[in-house]
């Protein structure tokens, strides 16, 4: 039996307990984006679910809670901290260095592409100083934190309308 917390990778999550991606559904529309094929082979391969938390608007204990209680797990009882993935106020650096590409993942996505894939071939292509800024309908959580990792300057900020910019810069390492 899969022990659900936050750092549950939702593929291995929707293997164990299948009935949960309907039950996902119910919570946020966002979730529906797990249909798409593209995102379950490619995203969904390296999301937690508290990266899928923050792209349906929850808490990731409260998400991992109310996951748990479908599958008659106890509740968890520590409070998560979602703030390292939280924007904060405009970095002055995404002004400062220039955008050279811009993507449109929501378009992507219905062109069967990877807006993880397509980042990555697009990053190569950077300069020291050079931005990709991501267009999409959802908070790209896994994308964020995947090239935060690999040492790039990541940035989000969501539009009046649930839009979210993503900008990566490409710095020296």
């Amino acid at each position: 039996m899969l022990n659900i917390d936050t750092n549950t990778n939702i593929n291995k999550l929707l293997s164990e307990y299948p009935k949960l991606e309907e039950y996902l559904m119910t919570l946020s529309p966002k979730y529906k984006k797990l249909k798409n094929p593209i995102l379950r082979k490619t995203v969904a391969n390296i999301a937690t679910l508290k990266q899928v938390a923050l792209i349906g608007g929850f808490d990731a204990i409260e998400l991992v809670n109310k996951l748990r209680e479908q599958v008659g797990q106890e509740p968890l009882k520590e409070n998560s901290d979602n703030e390292d993935t939280k924007s904060t106020s405009k970095p002055k650096w995404v002004d400062e260095y220039e955008i050279v590409k811009k993507l449109d993942a929501v378009k992507l996505l219905e062109e069967d592409k990877n807006p993880l894939a397509e980042t990555n071939k697009a990053l190569l292509k950077l300069d020291i100083g050079q931005t990709i800024l991501i267009k999409s309908d959802f908070l790209p959580s896994p994308l964020i934190d995947t090239f935060k990792e690999k040492g790039y300057l990541v940035w989000y900020e969501e539009d009046k309308n649930g839009l979210y910019s993503t900008y990566i810069t490409k710095v020296q390492r």
